[in-house]
C-alpha cells in the first residue's frame, strides 16, 4: 500500500525508545502508521499492542494495514478518551509514543480545511463526528474572543491579533480557507518567510480540536500505563505543546530516585539535515523521551 505519511524523527525514535522483541506498544496518535509500522517490525508483538487515532480516514487506513488477524487493537477515539478506556481495562505497555503534529494527509486533503494552500471549507476537525468547526469559530466568536485565541494559541502579538480579529468580524461571513488567508495577508506589508495566516490557522485548529487540553489532561495518566523500564516518547511541533511536555517531564522526574520517570533526552532531539531535505515538515519537530523507573 502506498505510504501516505513520512514519520518524523523516525531513526531518533527507534534509537531512543529502543524497541525489543516481545514489547507491547501503544501509539496514541497512530495516524497512517509510520512510526507504528517500524516499531512493530522490531517488537513483533501485535497482540496486546494498541493504535489510537480520532481521524476516521487514518483509522480506516490502519485497519487495512493491520487487519484484525494480527491481533492489534485499533481505537477510533481521542487519545485522552482512549487512555481512560485503557486504564479502566488495566492495560500496560513497554513503549508509548504520541506524535502531536497534524499528519500530512490531513494537510493535503483539500476538503479537510487544515491548510490555506487550498480553497476549501473552513473545517479543521480531526474528528468529523464533532460539531464545532473552524467556520463556527471564525464566524460566530466575538472580536475579543478571536483576539484572545490568536494570542493564546497562535502566539501572535496582541496588536496584530486585535487587528486580525477586527478585520475578520468586519468581513463575515467567511466561508473558505483561501478567503480567510487572503484577508489576513493583505493586511500585512513587507516580506515574511512565514505566511501571516500561519499562526491564525494554528490557533483556530487548536481550539477546534481542543488540542492543548487533551495533552494537559492525558500527560499525568500515562505513567500508569507504563510497565517498569517502559519508555514514553513525545513529538511536538510548536512551543505550546512542547512546554506542556517539558514541564510534565520535569515535574515527574524532580524527586530523583523517588520519581516515577527518568528523562532520557536531556535536550529535545530535532531533525537532521538529511531528513529535512526529504521531509521539510520535520523542521519544527522535537522529540522528548522518558523512562519509567524500576
Amino acid at each position: 500500500m502506498e505510504k501516505l505519511h513520512i514519520p518524523v524523527l523516525l531513526s531518533q525514535v527507534l534509537a531512543t525508545m529502543d524497541p525489543h522483541p516481545g514489547e507491547r506498544y501503544l501509539d496514541l496518535t497512530a495516524g497512517y502508521g509510520g512510526h507504528a509500522r517500524e516499531i512493530l517490525d522490531v517488537t513483533q508483538q501485535y497482540k496486546g499492542s494498541t493504535l489510537v487515532d480520532r481521524d476516521e480516514f487514518a483509522v480506516k487506513y490502519l485497519n487495512q494495514e493491520f487487519p484484525q488477524e494480527t491481533g492489534i487493537e485499533i481505537i477510533n477515539k481521542s487519545f485522552y478518551s482512549a487512555v481512560l478506556q485503557l486504564l479502566s481495562c488495566g492495560a500496560t505497555y513497554d513503549i508509548i509514543l504520541a506524535d502531536f503534529g497534524v499528519s500530512s494527509p490531513q494537510l493535503d486533503m483539500e476538503e479537510r480545511g487544515f491548510s490555506f494552500r487550498f480553497d476549501a471549507p473552513l473545517d479543521m476537525r480531526m474528528d468529523r463526528r464533532q460539531e464545532l468547526t473552524a467556520a463556527d469559530i471564525i464566524n460566530k466568536y466575538s472580536e475579543r474572543d478571536l483576539a484572545n485565541i490568536f494570542v493564546k494559541y497562535g502566539e501572535e502579538s496582541p496588536g496584530r491579533a486585535a487587528m486580525f480579529a477586527r478585520v475578520i468580524v468586519h468581513h463575515r461571513p467567511i466561508k473558505s480557507t483561501k478567503e480567510l488567508a487572503d484577508l489576513i495577508r493583505v493586511r500585512i506589508h513587507g516580506y515574511s518567510r512565514l505566511h501571516p495566516a500561519t499562526k491564525i490557522f494554528q490557533a483556530v485548529r487548536i481550539v477546534v480540536n481542543d488540542e492543548l487540553k487533551q495533552i494537559e489532561d492525558t500527560l499525568p495518566l500515562l505513567p500508569k500505563l507504563l510497565n517498569r523500564n517502559g519508555r514514553l516518547g513525545f513529538i511536538t511541533f510548536h512551543s505550546l505543546e512542547d512546554r506542556l511536555v517539558k514541564n510534565f517531564l520535569k515535574e515527574e522526574s524532580s524527586l530523583g530516585e523517588e520519581s516515577p520517570l527518568e528523562i532520557i533526552t536531556k535536550k529535545p532531539i530535532i531533525a537532521e539535515n538529511e531528513e529535512l531535505v526529504i521531509n521539510p515538515r520535520a523542521r519544527s519537530a522535537k522529540l522528548r523521551v522518558a523512562k519509567k523507573r524500576n
